[in-house]
């Protein structure tokens, strides 16, 4: 029997972003905005953070429309207000890219919040969490949910996989 896993000095929050639209097949992809369904469940999530205290010093967000308007929705609930950075380089990245880019995080982030896009957000949580992932992150990550992951390492160069311990799967159903 192996012993339990302790809380590491890192956390992850990684958010798919809620519910986009497609109404209008005209629209670039990365301009879609979120449907009222996704809204709805971005206020849900607002709420269930603010009950959390979730509190990143740093929100990397994909420059893609929906993920935008996601964040605005939960930003006011954040128990305090972060530093933010919107990049296309997150915008399609897959795992590898995302996590080659979560390795860059500064020192002194001991709070990191990732809003981005499938597969990605779900590889990387993947990738972390390893053998650990619940059933439910393995078969599904649907739009706004938030895998919270606590990263048993003290830098963030040091991420690798097996490295994360999945402490909160929200998924906008169960809101």
């Amino acid at each position: 029997m192996t012993a339990p896993r302790r809380a590491g000095p890192l956390t992850l929050h990684l958010l798919r972003h809620a519910k986009s639209s497609w109404d209008d097949p005209s629209i670039r992809d990365a301009d879609r905005p979120l449907s009222p369904r996704g809204e709805r469940a971005g206020r849900k999530l607002a709420r269930e953070l603010a009950r959390g205290g979730v509190a990143p010093r740093l929100i990397l967000c994909s420059s893609a429309r929906r993920a935008v308007q996601t964040l605005e929705l939960i930003r006011p609930s954040l128990s305090r207000q972060p530093e933010v950075l919107i990049e296309d380089g997150l915008y399609g990245a897959g795992g590898r890219e995302l996590m080659l880019r979560l390795r860059r995080i500064p020192a002194g982030r001991g709070e990191a919040m990732l809003i981005g896009h499938n597969p990605g957000i779900q590889d990387v949580a993947l990738a972390l969490a390893g053998t650990t992932a619940p059933a439910s992150l393995r078969e599904h990550l649907p739009t706004g949910a938030l895998v919270t992951l606590s990263l048993d390492v003290t830098r963030w160069a040091d991420l690798r996989p097996g490295v994360g311990e999945v402490t909160r799967l929200l998924l906008p159903r169960r809101l």
